[in-house]
């Protein structure tokens, strides 16, 4: 097993690399100069020079290239001495540093946090931007999913358990419906509806986020009512495919022998269904909840930008909009080491699930 894991760990490496070459390059081959963004139309040459060096874009793009790399790395080579160096190991940049190894008179190898740069229109590091907007997008996401899971799972086996009648023939119009509407369009629907039409019955809102700023002298407080609509949105896509797929897979399970083994002995139901069927039904469903999970973990966009919660989502959308490239390619990144991540963690469940996954 441990052979199965670092396997993927390292095919989960070399997907993440070249992931951050094909982001680098593409960003640093786009039109604009990041220094005139900073400084503005009116900027002279001195300072877009004095910019430009500070951002180690005066030098060639391999070069750059290696210098990103370095600033990504935990461990990595900085200069411990010339605080003019463009490798000089700063505090605020990367946080607190922890020597590993000394390499001549004036270099390190050091233990550091990941620096992705800093935005061009805050200043401030990237890294804080991403992570407050993540934590309000991972709770939006556990949310959905949640609700998702529970509801799909326990109406996939229902409809399985009793096929053909009219809760199943109702779960399915219910799928079609949950797979075809778009995000972007249910959200604009729940909002209109819920937070619009009944909005004297709900009490909900259409916009907010996880807190509300109270302009009458309360200040900042927990508003859980505004994660209702968004969750709700986010999981009806994903509990229609759940449904689905964890009918279809356990009807499939029932036909087995050993299903019919387990009936002979004279197991009941529940035991056959809970112990034996629906833990051999689950492949399909556990890479449905990971490829939905990774998604809204990546960021909803349209339902995040459309309830105006404070996400990943809206966080890259005004990072494109204002050509804040360090941002957009700070998530990016970040995007793709929670998709490597839930995928090899899914390939372990996997493995854990049936052996002979393991095996090939």
């Amino acid at each position: 097993m441990m052979n199965f894991i670092l396997k993927r760990l390292w095919y989960g490496v070399l997907v993440l690399f070249g992931v951050v070459a094909v982001v680098f390059f593409l960003f640093n081959i786009l039109p604009g100069d990041p220094a005139r963004m900073m400084l503005g139309q009116r900027a002279d040459m001195a300072s877009v020079e004095t910019i430009n060096k500070d951002l180690g874009r005066n030098k060639p793009i391999l070069v750059q290239f290696g210098n990103y790399l370095n600033d990504l790395l935990p461990i990595s080579v900085h200069n411990t001495k010339d605080q003019s160096s463009f490798w000089y190991a700063d505090n605020s940049k990367y946080g607190k540093t922890i020597q590993l190894l000394p390499i001549g008179s004036s270099h390190s190898l050091l233990l550091k946090e990941p620096y992705l740069r800093r935005s061009y229109q805050s200043k401030r590091n990237v890294s804080e931007i991403l992570i407050e907007g993540f934590i309000n997008t991972a709770i939006l996401a556990l949310v959905a999913m949640t609700f998702a899971i529970i509801l799909g799972i326990g109406t996939g086996i229902v409809c399985a358990l009793y096929k053909n009648s009219f809760i199943d023939r109702l779960s399915l119009v219910f799928s079609v419906l949950g797979m075809s509407l778009p995000s972007f369009f249910v959200a604009i629907l729940n909002a209109w509806i819920f937070a619009f039409v009944l909005a004297k019955f709900t009490g909900l809102n259409m916009t907010g986020s996880l807190f509300t700023v109270d302009d009458f002298g309360s200040g900042e407080y927990l508003d859980l009512k505004n994660l209702i609509l968004p969750a709700i949105t986010l999981g009806i896509r994903p509990l229609a495919i759940i449904v689905e797929l964890t009918r279809n897979a356990l009807l499939d399970v029932l036909t087995q022998d050993y299903i019919r083994t387990a009936k002979a002995k004279g197991l009941s139901k529940s035991r056959i269904i809970f112990k034996h069927a629906l833990k051999n039904a689950m492949n399909p469903v556990v890479t449905a909840i990971s490829g939905w999970m990774a998604s809204l973990l990546a960021g909803a966009v349209f339902v995040e930008f459309i309830f105006d919660w404070k996400g990943i989502g809206v966080v890259i959308v005004n990072a494109l909009d204002k050509y804040d490239f360090p941002v957009v390619m700070g998530a990016v990144l970040f995007i793709s080491i929670i998709l490597i991540l839930i995928n090899i963690f899914v390939d372990i469940l996997y493995g854990l699930l049936d052996p002979r996954v393991r095996l090939q």
